[in-house]
């Protein structure tokens, strides 16, 4: 999954993309607001952690701006601001949940795992499908009681389609998803993957769970 980053501390921001990017998440930063909101106009995310207090645009009229042009992407509001109206403000403004400074990562971790299952048809922290199990807060996989072991990159892959099962995927989207903007999107890396992964979760199985979708991508179903 992608996230996007806009604050303007810059040691807090880095830290925050190292952990999220050894987590498998593909991570974007802006250090003010100007670019965060050009960012998250314009660019796919599937979640944004926002600092309110930033320069050039604060964090709470980049909120006001993206949800009045229609963009519909979690946003955790991340602030030392700790006061309830500015809580209130934030949450009236937008935002999906709130989380003030100084925090453990690994709150922070939980809260995005929340919000991210919000936004799609998965409630509780593990994703089945059939008999596929997807741990992820632990990261651990199983099929038919049996453990797969994953690289991270594998499970970053795997995770999104299990998150968007039953739609076709293409290439270019799964690329951008778990990929930093560097990453050269003509690659053949996608289909060297999902290759890897089938022969993890679908060898020795009489029911195929990964699909090519012809001219389309790939897709995640029983």
């Amino acid at each position: 999954m992608r996230i996007l980053i806009v604050e303007d501390e810059k040691a807090l921001a880095d830290i925050i993309k190292k952990g999220l990017i050894e987590e498998g998440y593909a991570v974007d930063v802006a250090y003010n607001g100007e670019d965060g909101l050009f960012m998250a106009e314009n660019e796919p995310s599937d979640l944004i952690v926002l600092d309110i207090i930033l320069p050039i645009i604060d964090g709470t009229t980049i909120l006001k701006r993206i949800r009045k042009a229609g963009v519909k992407t979690p946003v955790l509001m991340l602030t030392a601001k700790d006061t309830i109206m500015d809580k209130v403000s934030g949450l009236d403004s937008g935002a999906d949940d709130y989380l003030t400074k100084p925090f453990l990562f690994e709150e922070l971790l939980a809260r995005i795992r929340a919000l991210l299952r919000r936004n799609s048809e998965v409630k509780t922290s593990s994703v089945e499908v059939g008999d596929l199990i997807i741990n992820m807060a632990t990261h651990e996989v199983k099929r038919g009681g049996k453990d797969i072991l994953l690289s991270a990159r594998e499970y970053a892959l795997l995770e999104y389609m299990a998150l968007n099962r039953n739609k076709a995927l293409s290439r270019a989207l799964l690329t951008e998803h778990i990929y930093n903007e560097d990453f050269d999107l003509d690659s053949n890396i996608i289909d060297v993957f999902i290759n890897r992964i089938r022969n993890k979760i679908d060898r020795g199985f009489n029911v195929k769970l990964i699909h090519t979708v012809r001219g389309a991508g790939y897709m995640l179903k029983v």
